[in-house]
């Protein structure tokens, strides 16, 4: 129900469209060698991209059947996290299940754009589940299991499991053994890391900074509306009154408090000592604990006052719990719009099928829109360029500045420039379909009608 119904799941509408495309890649090198985002991967510190393409090898199942797989399972494990996190606090199976269906609604979490449950099937979104079965098998005392949870999502995504890590680590300063399984996930990642060079350490240059504010300003707490930091406040003060009416777990309490600090040390270390290593870590994510806190404690307070009759009380904690996924709904906002159009689909058949394997497309007329990124892997052909791709320089800052001088090069549309760029097809919307015209002749060429 969650992956189908609600939150639901989107396939190769925002970064799976990047992920795949290196997947695509790895597994055929070549496949997409002269899209600059399959060139230049950035998954060297994370076990999705291995994960996927081992059972892609071991099933014969395409990727989006394997990462579907994946994200179910992952989805499972964190429902069966927040089910444990609710029965110890002491709630019996009933209210315990109905805290789950709450909190499984998920949040989206504004500023930092981040979801409790991540709607595509990207690193992240294996990670965070994992995250929650951590915290659930903890407080359950089952520190060594706990630990194990743990480590899986951190070879999915580190950083969304250090703040666990750092409470859980804290937690158990004396029970060294704990930490065995983070150490083998660590010493995996360095091992699997591959040839990449994502850098760390050093500073951004000013010219750095302007580029990641002009892309990718929700990295910078500063850019964020005056209104989207009082909700975060309120969030919080939500969760503190609900805390001391229920006394919720620390493990969970403490990624909660993370999750607030993280906002005025995003700004200090990025926006101040311009930190390289901010954007990659993105700390203000761990907003998404303290929202998750939120809800599983206000439903937690909701169920403990139903039980004892004061319905007053209850509604008003399971409004609190209920208001991130259901306010947008009620407010007529659309979680994600249907971009895969029988247009599209057409267009990228005939692509695959119909040009040379290394032809490079430009999408001239796309502006932000995301599709061009959907036709780059359902067509297998490279993108010289498109907006969703220059997301990437908050991890390779040079891959920054090559996608700004190809993103002013594809305007205004020009088939003799797109020609001496190596562009061979340009593809515009008319009328509601998608006509290419070839660069190097500047007549159509297709796709049939």
């Amino acid at each position: 129900m969650s992956y189908f119904w609600f939150p639901g799941h989107t396939w190769l509408q925002q970064d799976s469209q990047l992920y795949v495309a290196i997947l695509e890649h790895q597994r055929d090198a070549a496949v997409l060698r002269n899209d600059p985002v399959a060139m230049e991967p950035h998954t060297g510190y994370t076990l999705w991209d291995e994960t996927a393409i081992g059972l892609n090898g071991v099933t014969g199942l395409s990727f989006h059947q394997v990462l579907a797989a994946e994200q179910i399972a992952t989805r499972a494990l964190g429902i069966w996290g927040l089910y444990l996190i609710a029965t110890a606090a002491g709630l019996t199976v009933g209210p315990a299940w109905l805290v789950v269906v709450i909190v499984s609604l998920g949040a989206r979490i504004t500023g930092p754009e981040v979801l409790t449950f991540e709607y595509e099937p990207t690193p992240r979104a294996f990670a965070i589940p994992l995250v929650m079965l951590a915290i659930g098998l903890a407080a359950h005392r089952r520190a060594m299991a706990a630990a194990v949870a743990g480590a899986g999502a951190f070879l999915f995504h580190p950083p969304a499991a250090l703040p666990f890590w750092a409470v859980f680590a804290a937690m158990n300063v004396r029970r060294w053994k704990v930490l065995l399984p983070l150490a083998g996930a660590m010493g995996l990642l360095l091992l699997t890391r591959g040839g990449e060079h994502q850098e760390f350490f050093g500073r951004l240059t000013p010219i750095d900074l302007s580029l990641m504010r002009m892309r990718t300003a929700y990295v910078f707490v500063s850019s964020w509306p005056a209104g989207t930091l009082r909700v975060h406040a309120m969030v919080a003060g939500v969760l503190a009154a609900a805390w001391l009416r229920v006394r919720g777990h620390g493990l969970l309490m403490g990624l909660a408090a993370i999750g607030v600090l993280s906002v005025p040390v995003s700004w200090l270390l990025l926006e101040h000592a311009n930190l390289r290593m901010i954007p990659q870590l993105q700390p203000m994510r761990w907003l998404l604990f303290t929202w998750l806190a939120m809800q599983v404690t206000t439903a937690v307070a909701g169920a403990m006052a139903a039980g004892k009759k004061r319905w007053v009380e209850s509604f008003a904690w399971f409004a609190a719990a209920l208001a991130p996924p259901l306010v947008p709904v009620l407010g007529g906002m659309s979680n994600y719009p249907n971009l895969h159009t029988p247009e599209l689909a057409h267009i990228s058949d005939w692509a695959r099928n119909s040009t040379p394997r290394d032809a490079v497309f430009v999408f001239p007329d796309a502006g932000h829109s995301t599709v061009p990124g959907i036709f780059r892997v359902e067509a297998q052909r490279a993108l010289y360029v498109d907006w969703k791709s220059g997301g990437q320089m908050i991890y390779l800052p040079d891959f920054g500045w090559k996608w700004w001088f190809r993103w002013q090069q594809t305007q205004p549309f020009d088939l003799a420039k797109y020609d001496a760029l190596g562009v061979r097809y340009a593809v515009v919307k008319r009328g509601g379909e998608y006509v290419v015209y070839d660069a190097k002749t500047g007549v159509a060429a297709g796709p049939p009608r």
